[in-house]
């Protein structure tokens, strides 16, 4: 039987190309790309079932394969067990991930109805997956084979010592009603975190603020009013003799959307526009608006403690610190040490900003001053600055970095051209080319569209470079990956002209920043799909690659080469290049404290010492706010209704990761200082260099391990500190 839990598999995988799935979308696509634009919520359902049932059928035949091999005496060979988890993995995660994608980025009603019809299934099929007894007794067998184990490679032992880990986290070792516990715990996790995004989303969706007057848009930059003028054309508003929205004459509608959001609380001169705005968007998805995710943090957090009990662990952060690179002593004593060496700075700059003011401030008047008194400090102007950074601009300097560091070439194709599609128009697809041969591909969704899309930015796979899951007659499956980011559309004005998408520079680091994800999915080395790109790589070391891009964005070369004024083409002004390098550090102790304040509440939120039946998650993230603010919250301050990171996304008693990995960001570009950043032989040398490890080796090694072959040393804080003005 030693092949036939694989060979199960791959007919699975070919027998849904028949019948009545024949004309799905979502199992007849091609190897690479799903039929984005052909999926609809109506084939969820009938694709999602007919593939758990197919992968169902298949688990079962391998954990019987895997038990008759123990049974005989024999060790299961790492090639069987891997191919099939990983061909297993991949019949539903497949048409899952397209679907959660889509979600993600062209909402509807029907799309989420088909998802949550079939998440509970999907995750009861990945808990028995994970949850094998039999698959964690064949991973143990195989490491307990010292010979068999000794002919492995690298890669592939860590691949099962992987396995083996999430085995006992997803409680392999529990049985009976235990076991079935701990699976409706899954399952209720994941229908919360579901409907606490959805929360979010909508919450988002349903602030609309019209604006008829100018002076409430007194302030606002041309291209904010006419993103706003545009937001009342979409909606229908006109103005009050029935005339179409303007960006000089109105009616405006300021909305939570990130572009928006921001432009009006850094802006708008009306205060009061400014608080009504900003007291909505920490009230959203809470008690004072919209669906109440508040009940929800509770649920989730006494599930997580209970989870944690069934696997023997104190706390939920236990959990989540067995699979990361700092223990739990290790990430609260950097939060600390980063807490003690920012807070006398921070009140300094607050202090500093109540001077220029010549008053108290509110919390909805921080961005306002913050950026008048930048614009004195540096005297630039930051809509001046958009000007310069127009997104095809701003992609040529991103893929010349990344031509210049890594050596592939990034080339833009027609999604036709290759068999892939899109999800909306203004969606680009890369080709990642070394010598002339495609490695790797990307998609990028730019802009924001409030109706359809979530806000914020992210990096996702669509898949992972993997031996196993290669076609016919190719040696590996290339990677694919997405990048995602919600800036300001191209504006089509009244006369008909095109302004195009101009970036603020905290989007072009952004997109810098989603960039070095990406890259490390698709520049891996790694042919075992299990730890290669970004997959196997530890929680907290997952934002080292981004975090370490976006220094890219301010070096001199760099922003000299891609900021040109979108109308002229003349290149950036050299002074501006210097105030905006000079600005970079800007409130940067205010700026730390603030991820400092939800890294720390979330460790609070998820250690042994809070009881979520009995204490409330907004006191302690207060207390914690105590210890990290200059000025405390509102008492109606929801921020917790709407950090999906820690109760929708992957990040829960793992906050942390932004400043551990930035630690180590920090410190892998201080090497290229150190080597002369004009010094052209050395940079180039040392990027081949971080793209053989950072970005090569992925999850195959333990994260600290690729660092000290990048380094020579394991990590110091020290660079992240200077880089922050903060080593003083």
């Amino acid at each position: 039987g030693g092949l036939s839990a694989a060979v199960v598999a791959s007919s699975c995988i070919a027998s849904c190309d028949a019948g009545a799935l024949a004309n799905n979308p979502l199992v007849n696509a091609p190897a690479l790309f799903p039929r984005f634009a052909d999926i609809r919520a109506e084939h969820v359902q009938p694709a999602m079932s007919a593939r758990l049932a197919e992968a169902q059928v298949g688990l079962e035949a391998l954990e019987r394969d895997v038990e008759a091999i123990l049974e005989r005496g024999e060790t299961p060979s790492y090639l069987f067990l891997a191919d099939a988890v990983e061909l297993l993995g991949e019949l539903v995660s497949g048409p899952w991930q397209a679907v959660g994608h889509l979600k993600m980025v062209k909402d509807s009603e029907a799309l989420r109805a088909a998802s949550d019809a079939m998440e509970p299934e999907v995750v009861t099929f990945s808990s028995k997956m994970s949850g094998s007894v039999s698959l964690h007794k064949g991973w143990c067998a195989l490491r307990a084979d010292t010979a068999v184990w000794a002919a492995l490679t690298p890669a592939q032992r860590r691949a099962a010592e992987l396995e083996i880990l999430n085995g006992e986290l997803a409680g392999v070792g529990l049985a009976g009603e235990q076991k079935a516990r701990f699976e409706e715990i899954d399952k209720e996790l994941a229908a919360l975190a579901t409907a606490f995004s959805n929360a979010v989303l909508d919450a988002t969706k349903a602030f609309a603020k019209v604006l008829t007057a100018p002076e409430h848009v007194a302030g606002l930059p041309a291209s904010a009013r006419a993103m706003m003028a545009a937001s009342a054309r979409s909606r229908g508003i006109k103005g009050s003799g029935g005339e179409e929205a303007s960006a000089e004459a109105g009616p405006w509608v300021a909305t939570l959307d990130g572009p928006s959001l921001i432009a009006v609380l850094t802006f708008a001169d009306d205060a009061a526009l400014r608080e009504t705005v900003y007291k909505a968007h920490i009230t959203r998805a809470s008690e004072f608006s919209g669906d109440d995710n508040g009940p929800r943090i509770s649920r989730i957090l006494q599930l997580r403690r209970e989870k944690a009990a069934l696997l023997g662990r104190a706390s939920h952060a236990e959990v989540s610190l067995a699979t990361k690179m700092a223990t739990l002593e290790e990430a609260n004593d950097l939060l600390e040490d980063l807490r003690v060496k920012s807070i006398g700075a921070a009140r300094k700059e607050h202090a500093d900003l109540e001077e220029f003011a010549g008053r108290a401030l509110s919390l909805w008047d921080m961005h306002y001053y913050a950026e008048k008194l930048k614009e004195v400090k540096y005297s630039y102007d930051a809509e001046a600055v958009r000007q310069y950074l127009p997104l095809d601009g701003v992609l040529e300097g991103l893929f010349g970095v990344v031509s210049r560091l890594f050596g592939v070439t990034v080339v833009e194709r027609t999604p036709e051209d290759v068999g892939a599609q899109v999800w909306d128009a203004h969606v680009r697809l890369f080709e990642l080319q070394r010598r002339g041969v495609p490695t790797a591909y990307v998609f990028l969704d730019p802009f924001a569209r409030a109706e359809e899309k979530r806000g914020g930015a992210w990096m996702d796979e669509v898949c992972s470079r993997s031996r196993a899951l290669a076609s016919v007659g190719s040696a590996v499956r290339l990677p694919v990956a997405h990048m995602v980011c919600n800036q300001s559309p191209p504006v089509v004005n009244a006369d008909g002209s095109t302004t195009p998408s101009l970036m603020t520079f905290d989007e072009v680091e952004t997109l810098f920043h989603e960039c070095g994800h990406a890259l490390q999915h698709m520049l891996t080395r790694v042919d075992e799909g299990h730890v290669s790109g970004i997959r196997g790589v530890e929680w907290d070391a997952v934002e080292q690659p981004s975090q370490f891009m976006e220094n890219w964005a301010y070096d001199v070369r760099t922003l000299r080469g891609m900021a040109k004024h979108w109308k002229t083409g003349e290149p950036i002004d050299e002074a501006l290049v210097h105030k905006l390098r000079a600005a970079k550090n800007y409130r940067a102790a205010s700026q730390m404290l603030r991820q400092l304040k939800f890294a720390m509440g979330d460790l609070a939120l998820h250690d042994a010492t809070f009881d979520p039946h009995t204490d409330s998650a907004f006191a302690r993230l207060e207390a914690v706010g105590e210890r990290t603010s200059v000025l405390p919250a509102l008492p109606e301050d929801r921020f917790l209704c709407s950090f999906s990171h820690i109760f929708a996304g992957g990040y829960a008693a793992g906050y942390f990761s932004y400043k551990w990995a930035e630690v180590l960001s920090a410190d892998g570009f201080a090497a290229f200082e150190e080597a002369g950043l004009e010094n052209e032989g050395l940079v180039v040398e040392l990027g081949r260099k971080y793209a053989e490890t950072v970005m090569g080796l992925g999850g195959s090694m333990p994260a600290a391990a690729v660092f000290k072959l990048f380094r020579g040393r394991a990590p110091t804080a020290d660079a992240l500190l200077r880089h922050s003005d903060l080593a003083s």
